[in-house]
């Protein structure tokens, strides 16, 4: 059956990706739409399955709207300095509010330990008809469900994926397998809602739903409170924090790189990927980024999940690509050909077969991370400095083999060079942290690896013909992910070479200020075309503002902020017409934000510290 619930303000059945915001409690999120929507969201965790899914097949997926049919049109905002998410329903004779928030499971939030959805609208001016419809589809719409009405409470969806209890501040009826209400409100009045994950059914109210939205604003007032971040871009910075924060999985502390699976990364394509998962890479440079701005205590938490990750993995292996957030292994890639996918696009896909990938750049990335922690955070353990140490002499042993890379290119191995670079990162941030606190380590044979490293990228990755560093040796294709070796201190920022490289990549992979991934010809194993990658856009801004290109810099960061959505959120990638391309809101992008504007500000905190100099004179 057909749905009318997205309809009207936009006649597609499916919103853009980027006409959502999200809301979350520290354990899962869920995506609304900008016309009061839930589209999106697994329950009770990040990686469970889904409950509202129309986001993959606006059919059959579920979801959950609260709607203003009579209105012009809506907008949206969060609520200051917090992921409360208020959507305004605004007509020539009428305003309705939404807020929609999840309770954060913090000790101060008195209901911070049940998974649930809270949504309260309220009618600001005039009178309005307000339509209610929950549809939930159990376990990525393969459990059927009974719906089972409760007087006075709301309603209760039971399936043997679990059950979700709907309580309604207003009555409900039944429509098939679905919850309904339809009520007229006026100016002053307002309805309540909450979707809990399992629990007991029992009437909710008004003063309840107050108390819980100020519970929740008080957290993440307080949490933001901790930025140290003073700089021009606040307003994206915290922002990009508290996008962050709601992608930690607060009981283990780890760090999921999306919060939704299979959104297309070119329109129609099959470049469809569950990111609901823990990657080391990402999670490293988040680390960093929160670190930045003073987050001390996620950096704790990812740490302390990192520290069991290098203990459980056997001697004689590196560690894992990615993993559960619980830190399980085996995440198997399986297809969802019931579901008919975002606008058309499959496969549907859970589960990440990445998991099996060898991608040798990830030891660069975590050692530069437990460096800062242990720098700037706690000193590390004993445990986990022999932990990393078994994972360096693995590396040791197998960083000259080819690998998959940093894209997880599916297109056979090769010897990346950013995987080599990163191989020097991981022996040279290993030999700092043992000279920093004396720890034991084999000091030589590291050198040795990390000169051995530095050289084969000098020597075999560095094209003459060319000018540039290339993507692995002896080829002649660009790659953004090198923008990065003046960030770990590979190269100085105006090291000719470097800026030859800039200068390559910006013929070839730039667009508009915008940064292609690499030259997507075909022997990465796919066929389809994507878009500009956000967080290299972000890295060709700190790239240019360290090497001295301060004015350019704040161009495209400036315009870069142009691509995020209404709530300053951003997706993966970026399509011709500047659409949102690939899973939402995407960590690496904010973490890149984070790291470029903090970056940014510096460099022209210097330049005009040189020109008042300079006037002085």
């Amino acid at each position: 059956m057909t749905h009318a619930h997205h309809a009207g303000l936009h006649d597609a059945p499916y919103l853009p990706i980027e006409d959502h915001g999200i809301i979350g409690d520290l354990h899962t999120v869920a995506l609304v739409g900008a016309e009061g929507t839930i589209d999106w969201c697994c329950l009770p965790r990040f990686d469970a399955p889904s409950v509202f899914a129309s986001l993959l097949d606006a059919e059959r997926g579920g979801f959950f709207s609260v709607r203003v049919p009579e209105v012009e049109r809506t907008k949206q905002m969060y609520l200051p300095d917090s992921n409360v998410l208020l959507t305004r329903f605004l007509a020539e004779d009428a305003v309705a509010e939404l807020y929609d928030f999840m309770v954060p499971d913090h000790p101060a939030c008195s209901a911070g330990g049940i998974r649930q959805i809270v949504r309260q609208l309220r009618v600001v001016r005039g009178s309005a008809r307000v339509d209610v419809e929950c549809r939930p589809a159990f376990d990525y719409a393969r459990a059927p469900h009974e719906v089972a009405l409760v007087e006075g409470v709301g309603a209760v969806f039971t399936s043997p994926a679990g059950h979700l209890v709907l309580r309604s501040s207003v009555p409900l009826r039944a429509d098939e397998d679905a919850a309904l209400a339809t009520v007229e409100l006026s100016a002053g009045q307002a309805l309540s809602l909450t979707a809990q994950w399992e629990g007991e059914p029992r009437p909710v109210d008004c003063t309840e739903v107050d108390r819980l939205l100020d519970d929740t604003l008080r957290y993440w007032d307080g949490w933001l409170r901790q930025s140290r971040y003073q700089g021009r871009y606040r307003e994206a910075v915290e922002r990009s924090a508290l996008a962050l924060k709601l992608l930690v999985h607060q009981p283990t502390g780890a760090l999921i790189a999306a919060p939704t699976t299979s959104l297309p990364e070119s329109p129609g394509g099959s470049r469809n990927w569950d990111y609901r998962y823990t990657w080391v890479r990402d999670a490293a440079f988040t680390l960093y980024a929160l670190m930045r701005l003073g987050f001390t205590e996620e950096a704790a938490g990812f740490v302390d999940w990192l520290h069991d990750r290098c203990v459980e993995a056997p001697p004689d292996t590196g560690l894992q690509v990615l993993y559960g957030i619980d830190g399980r292994a085996g995440l198997p890639e399986t297809e969802l050909t019931h579901l008919a996918g975002y606008r058309g696009a499959r496969p549907v896909r859970i589960g990440n077969a990445a998991s099996l990938q060898l991608q040798l750049d990830i030891h660069g990335e975590l050692m530069d991370s437990v460096y800062l922690y242990n720098k700037y955070g706690e000193p590390i353990s004993y445990e986990l400095w022999e932990a990393l140490s078994r994972q360096l002499e693995w590396l040791e042993k197998h960083w000259e083999e080819p690998d998959d890379g940093i894209w997880e290119t599916r297109g056979g191995r090769r010897r990346f060079t950013y995987s080599a670079l990163m191989t020097w990162v991981a022996f040279e941030r290993a030999m700092r942290i043992a000279r920093h606190r004396g720890m034991p380590a084999p000091v030589e044979r590291w050198r040795d690896a990390a000169a051995a490293a530095y050289r084969y990228v000098q020597d075999s990755c560095y094209s003459h013909e060319l000018g540039a560093y290339v993507q692995y040796a002896d080829s002649d294709v660009l790659d953004a992910s090198l923008l990065v070796m003046p960030l770990v201190k590979f190269v100085g920022p105006a090291d000719p070479r470097f800026l030859s490289t800039v200068r390559r990549l910006e013929e070839r992979l730039v667009s508009d200020s915008l940064v292609h991934r690499y030259q997507a010809d075909g022997a990465d194993g796919f066929t389809d075309r994507e878009g500009t990658f956000n967080l290299c856009s972000f890295w060709y801004v700190e790239a240019l503002a360290r090497a001295g290109r301060v004015g350019e810099a704040r161009y495209i960061f400036e315009k870069m902020t142009t691509h995020a959505n209404h709530l300053g959120l951003y997706a993966e990638e970026i399509g011709p017409a500047g659409e949102a391309l690939g899973n939402f809101p995407q960590a690496f992008t904010h973490l890149a934000l984070i790291s470029a504007a903090t970056n940014l500000d510096r460099a022209l905190a210097t330049q005009r510290g040189a020109t008042t100099r300079h006037c002085r004179r």
